[in-house]
Formats: structure tokens, sequence, C-alpha cells
């Protein structure tokens, strides 16, 4: 039976950063609309790990996802940022119609004894 999805390596186990480092950049097929990230973290010394998300329809220009509140009828977008605070195994579902996709990550606190892992299946929901 074949897969309908592809799992790919974003970032190899490192210690962090205090900077976003950008992983390999992700190139999907048009019928793929479903990204999941598959975080591996141990927290170390951190106070917290971030990642962020940036789609493209070209490889120039990157757009950050971005996260919705509502209130009162009003709809404010702020640019989104997955933050983890505890060692653990992470999935982060993110639903995609770009055709390139890249994730970076960074430390907050102290990056001594900490590490993350990033790889990502991109298939169709």
């Amino acid at each position: 039976m074949a897969l309908d999805y592809e799992f790919q390596s974003v970032r190899a186990a490192a210690v962090l950063t205090t900077s976003y480092v950008t992983g390999t950049v992700l190139e999907q097929k048009h019928d793929q609309n479903q990204l999941v990230l598959l975080v591996n973290f141990t927290i170390g010394s951190l106070t917290t790990a971030e990642i962020r998300v940036e789609t493209s329809p070209d490889n120039t220009n990157f757009y950050q996802e971005t996260f919705q509140s509502v209130s009162g009828g009003t709809a404010t977008e702020t640019r989104g940022e997955h933050t983890i605070n505890a060692t653990g195994l992470y999935r982060i579902l993110i639903p995609i119609k770009d055709r390139y996709i890249r994730v970076s990550a960074k430390g907050t606190g102290t990056v001594t004894n900490s590490s993350m892992t990033i790889g990502a299946a991109v298939g169709e929901v």
C-alpha cells in the first residue's frame, strides 16, 4: 500500500540557539494540504523553545503563520510562534496550501543541555 504522505527531516538533533535557525526548506506537491511537525525536544536549562512556520509560493517571499483571536466582532491576526515549555515528543498540525515551507526554531534562556529534532510529514487530509 502506498503512503499518502512524505516524511522529511527538517532539523537534525542539535542544541538550540537564542536566535531562530531555519531548517531544511520543504517543497510540497500540489495535492498536499497538511503539515505535521514531529518535534523531539529536550529542555535542558532553557525556559522555553519556540518554533516558527513560514510558507511561500516562490521560495523567496515567506509569510509567517498567523493566529487569530476574535473579540467583539473584530478578528485580530498575530504572527504566530509555537512555544514549548517541557521535554517531550510533540505533534503540531498545520494546514498548508503553499509550495514551500520553512520551519525555524530557537530557545529562550540558557541553551545548555537542550536539544531539538524536527521532522515533517506533508500529505493530503
